[in-house]
């Protein structure tokens, strides 16, 4: 059972080193422009992420609460 402990604080650890990323990759757009170097063109995804959710109506409410709940009910590493 400590193994699947391991793994699962893994798993959040490497979650939050995603999330963190995501963030300053948003703001160094922000700042510098929209086409990063190493970052790609975050905004311009996120953007078409949102875009294609609310073309799609209920369906797309119901996946971006999906995301979001899952975003938030998870425990720190």
């Amino acid at each position: 059972m400590d193994a699947l402990n391991a793994v699962k604080t893994w798993i959040g650890a490497l979650t939050e080193v995603v999330l963190m990323l995501l963030a300053l990759a948003i703001v160094c757009a922000m700042l510098v422009g929209a086409n990063l170097p190493f970052f790609g063109n975050v905004v311009n995804n996120i953007m078409a992420l949102v875009g294609d959710l609310g073309k799609n109506g209920l369906v797309g409410l119901i996946a971006l609460a999906l995301i979001l709940w899952l975003f938030a009910n998870r425990k720190m590493a």
